[in-house]
């Protein structure tokens, strides 16, 4: 799909008419399978959330009863990655399993490459290479996966020295991709994340511009690339959002007293307060559950049916850290 990618979801650019599908609150949210993809990550309290057996077979079984969960309640939109471990492999087996789901949006990324060997322990999770050979080498391992499933592919956490924003051979293969009919995006991380979308939204193949969406960190906690995002929806792009519940820290008993009081005057979880902060975002297009059990999804599910008032929001403002001080955090956070 060259760019059907808002329709698919339910969206509509300025002066359409949004599809059937934006009828439903939960076309609003997309499930990210980095929870589940891989045993390792960096979300709070995995050994909770995740069987004490974290084989293979085990988070392929788990990350199919999310996949189910969610396709039933009306999410349309599923995330993996190359570094993710397993997980494009997950969804291309619930894909192949439920010929009769066809109505979904699949994106992935390329960029990283999982190195930890399916250990919690390893020295090293993922590599990161945004090069032309790293591209064409992902590029065929996703298409041998999810072959024409998939609708989105993303260049995997942009920062602005990523040579991903300048190398011009690059930049051909990748419209080539979307003249295949593949739209092209990429996701950002750090601190410069604004810097970042900016200097992409200026990235053109023969005068056209070469992204189609973008992929960012946007919570109570850590808004600051808000400016650029909306800079992106008005250029025309799908704004996806990640790490909405920022790895944990704004969801259950761990969230700010603030989250957690206005939560519970919601009747809701602190994740669906959460969420729906990033909900209320005009730009906002799709925002990511990175659920890793069904009772988290169901949960995050509830975000758009919380109504939060100018107070509240006003509270939930008041959180934010500096953008610096949170990618600090974030990165001394283990992986367990």
């Amino acid at each position: 799909m060259s760019f059907a990618l808002p329709r698919a979801l339910g969206f509509a650019r300025p002066g359409e008419t949004p599809s059937a599908t934006a009828k439903t609150p939960a076309a609003r949210i997309g499930l990210g399978l980095a929870a589940v993809g891989r045993p390792g990550y960096i979300n709070l309290h995995r050994d909770r959330d995740l069987p004490a057996d974290r084989s293979v077979e085990a988070l392929r079984e788990r990350t199919h009863e999310l996949l189910d969960a969610a396709y039933a309640q009306g999410v349309r939109y599923f995330d993996a990655a190359r570094s993710y471990g397993r997980s494009e492999e997950f969804l291309a087996d619930w894909l192949t399993a439920r010929p009769e789901v066809d109505d979904v949006v699949i994106g992935s990324k390329w960029g990283y490459t999982y190195t930890a060997g399916w250990s919690v322990e390893a020295e090293a999770h993922e590599v990161k290479d945004h090069g032309l050979a790293t591209f064409l080498r992902q590029r065929d391992e996703t298409d041998a996966l999810l072959g024409d499933r998939l609708d989105l592919y993303q260049i995997h956490s942009v920062t602005t020295d990523s040579p991903a924003l300048t190398d011009k051979e690059l930049h051909a293969r990748l419209a080539g991709l979307a003249a295949e009919g593949v739209s092209v995006g990429l996701s950002t991380s750090g601190p410069a994340q604004a810097d970042t979308i900016r200097a992409a939204l200026a990235v053109t193949v023969d005068g056209e511009p070469l992204f189609r969406t973008v992929q960012a960190t946007y919570n109570a906690l850590e808004t600051s690339a808000g400016t650029a995002l909306a800079e992106a929806h008005d250029a025309g792009l799908t704004v996806i959002v990640k790490e909405a519940m920022a790895n944990g820290r704004l969801a259950g008993t761990d969230a700010p007293a603030v989250i957690r009081e206005t939560a519970a005057k919601a009747g809701v979880g602190s994740d669906a307060v959460a969420l729906a902060f990033v909900l209320r975002r005009p730009w906002a297009g799709v925002v990511l559950s990175g659920a890793a059990t069904v009772e988290q999804l169901a949960g995050n599910l509830q975000a758009p049916g919380v109504d939060l008032d100018e107070e509240q929001c006003g509270r939930l403002d008041a959180l934010v850290e500096e953008p610096e001080a949170y990618w600090r955090h974030r990165a001394a956070m283990p992986w367990s």
